[in-house]
């Protein structure tokens, strides 16, 4: 699978993120601070990436920046993207599950390296991607 990964700012947790993710087979395409190792604008940078997964460049996101929330915004802008802002593996199933997210948002002040682990393994872990359709559907007709 293909993962766009972005960040604003060069953290750690963003590298262990796309190096955990090669580790599991996953092709990364690096955006913002984690392709050029220097600070980038959080809404260029996320829309970059969230375009890449809107085309199918990439199937899937994950997006940081320092709360999470402004890569969140940005990337739900785009029809296409289901971005869900998460602090723990639980929030990440339920995100998966009933939302049928397709970009996880991560804040670059909170996630360890511990914990990103944990939430990558439940972003991954048995998901079905039909499960959730349902809800899409029911979106589609809100204006």
């Amino acid at each position: 699978m293909k993962i766009a990964i972005v960040s604003d700012e060069y953290y750690p947790v963003g590298q262990f993120v796309a190096d955990w993710l090669r580790e599991h087979g996953h092709e990364v395409l690096l955006f913002g601070a984690l392709q050029s190792k220097q600070e980038a604008s959080w809404v260029n940078a996320t829309r970059d990436a969230a375009m890449a997964v809107a085309e199918g460049r990439a199937d899937e996101g994950i997006f940081f920046c320092w709360t999470g929330t402004g890569a969140t915004i940005v990337a739900n802008r785009f029809p296409a993207i289901r971005a869900a802002l998460c602090v723990d593996a639980e929030t990440v199933r339920a995100a998966r599950l009933w939302n049928h997210a397709n970009v996880l948002v991560l804040s670059n002040r909170l996630t360890t390296q511990d914990l990103a682990k944990e939430m990558l393994q439940a972003w991954f872990e048995d998901y079905d991607a039909d499960r959730g359709a349902c809800y899409i559907k029911e979106l589609a007709h809100i204006k």
